[in-house]
Order: structure tokens, then C-alpha cells, then sequence
């Protein structure tokens, strides 16, 4: 009886967990992963056929045959490049500031102070998406002309006229800080919800800290790679954009590449790759940033 009682007990704590059990592999479990390996290839020859093809017919020498790498020599001398690239680039630099000003204090205001207004924060966030971009410029468009018809020679007026300046219309800063809220809100909303934000500014505020310190010493390096990915959406969405910079009749690198198509299609297509291949850059320097960190932070 008491040997029986034994064995019970025994096959008992092995089957709780005492013992991990040996777990048979079913038959034909192996091999399967390939059609994983067939997904990736789909893809990457997905993206990297169009490219190859775009690349092939920039360095194709047509008249002398051969390969030649004049049109991407060519670039930084090309007409308007400079001046165009560097206003998306300041568009981008302002855009992301603005958005992160923005943003930043409101997701960590709901975070820590009014969660309940987490739903009604996506929702407007989600705004932009279900709004196309061609009605809102559009509207854009209908309201800056008011400043001619009804409020010409008022401070109204100027303030119009400023925002619409070629140099650097700002008026485009705050349309595209409209576009990137969606992604903006989402990137730092998740390096939020993964963080321990609450009991950071919690110590540091019982340590003496002010709210302008917890954010710039706290907050900013806790959400450091959500800030990257944020910054890094936005100036992707900025160097890409066409369609509103069109519409309201402002130049820049997009719209430039697609004026120089007609005349110059090899250093529209060149231009056109170097600056995915830059994104690409971009997107693989946050990776290694991030995957840095988390090595560096304790288990």
C-alpha cells in the first residue's frame, strides 16, 4: 500500500511540474518553416526587383553602352536640388519639433494624470487618416484665401501672408504636423505603455525635481527610441510628401523630383533612389540605436 501511495505521489509532483516531461516532437513538424522562407523572398523581390530595375536605368550608358555612375556625380550640382532638399529637410526639422512639443507633454499628461481621455485622444489622433489629404488641403487652401478678400490690410492679413512665405512656408509645417499625428501619437504612446513611467516621475518629484526637469532628465531619455521613431515617421512623411505641397503651390524636394521627371527622367529616378536608400538608413540606424539600448539596460 505504502509503495503504491509512493508511486502515486511520485507520477503526482512529475505531472505538477516536478519533472518536465519529455515532449515528443510530432512527425512532419520539421520542414514546414519553408513556405516562411518563400514569404520573404516574395517580398524582398517584391521591393527589390522595382529598385534594381531603377537602378539599372540610371547607370545604364545607352549611347556608349556600359554602366556609368555620371547622373548620381551629377546630383549635387543639379539645378534646384540643393535649394529644395534643404527646405524638406527644414520642413522636417520643423514638423518634428512641433509635433514633438506637441505631443509628448499630451501623451504623458494622459498617462500619468487623465487616462480616461486615452479614447478620446486616439480617436482625434485617428483623425488625419479618415480625413484625405486632398479635402484637407483643400480647405487649407479655401481658408488662406480669406486673407486677400476679407482681412487684406490687417495684422490677420500678414500673418496669412507670412505663414505662405516661398522660403519656408510654415503653413506647410503645420498641415504635415496634422499628417503625422497618427504615427507620432502611436510611437510614443507604445514607449509609454511599456515604460514605468508613473514611478520614475513619482521619484523624482519626491526628490525635489520640477516638471520641466522630469521631462528633459526623465521622460525624454525613458522615451528616447519612441521619440526616434516618432522623428523618423515624420521626416519620411515630409520628404515624401507631394499632394499638399502641390496643391497649394509651393516647391519642394518631391515636387521638384516630379517637375525634373519630364525633362530629366535619369536624375529624377537617381534622386528617387538615393533618397529611399536614405530612409532605409535611417529606419536601420533607429533599429541599431534601439537594440542597443536594450542591451544596455540591466535584466
Amino acid at each position: 500500500m505504502s509503495a503504491t501511495t509512493t508511486g502515486l505521489s511520485t507520477a503526482a509532483v512529475t505531472g505538477a511540474g516536478g519533472v518536465e516531461p519529455e515532449t515528443r516532437e510530432r512527425p512532419g513538424r520539421r520542414g514546414r518553416g519553408w513556405w516562411r522562407w518563400a514569404v520573404f523572398a516574395v517580398l524582398g523581390l517584391y521591393f527589390l526587383v522595382p529598385l534594381a530595375a531603377s537602378l539599372w536605368f540610371t547607370v545604364r550608358d545607352r549611347a556608349r553602352g556600359g554602366v556609368s555612375a555620371d547622373v548620381y556625380a551629377g546630383i549635387p550640382t543639379a539645378e534646384g536640388f540643393a535649394e529644395n532638399f534643404g527646405r524638406s529637410l527644414a520642413l522636417g526639422a520643423l514638423t518634428v519639433l512641433v509635433a514633438l512639443v506637441l505631443m509628448v507633454p499630451t501623451v504623458v499628461l494622459v498617462e500619468l494624470r487623465l487616462p480616461r481621455l486615452r479614447p478620446l485622444v486616439e480617436l482625434l489622433t485617428l483623425v488625419p487618416l479618415l480625413l484625405p489629404p486632398i479635402a484637407l488641403v483643400v480647405g487649407v487652401r479655401s481658408v488662406l484665401a480669406w486673407a486677400p478678400e476679407y482681412f487684406f490690410r490687417t495684422p490677420l492679413a500678414d500673418a496669412f501672408f507670412a505663414l505662405q512665405e516661398p522660403a519656408l512656408p510654415w503653413i506647410l509645417v503645420l498641415v504635415y504636423v496634422v499628417l503625422a499625428l497618427p504615427f507620432v501619437y502611436r510611437a510614443l504612446d507604445a514607449g509609454v505603455r511599456g515604460a514605468q513611467l508613473r514611478t520614475l516621475t513619482e521619484a523624482a518629484r519626491v526628490l525635489g525635481a520640477s516638471w520641466p526637469r522630469v521631462m528633459t532628465s526623465v521622460v525624454l531619455p525613458v522615451l528616447r527610441t519612441s521619440v526616434l521613431n516618432a522623428a523618423f515617421l515624420t521626416l519620411a512623411l515630409v520628404l515624401g510628401e507631394f499632394t499638399v505641397a502641390n496643391i497649394l503651390g509651393f516647391e519642394t524636394f518631391p515636387t521638384w523630383i516630379v517637375r525634373i521627371s519630364g525633362s530629366q527622367p535619369r536624375l529624377s529616378v537617381a534622386v528617387s533612389v538615393l533618397s529611399l536608400l536614405l530612409t532605409w538608413v535611417l529606419l536601420l540606424l533607429i533599429s541599431a540605436l534601439d537594440r542597443r539600448r536594450r542591451e544596455e539596460e540591466p535584466a
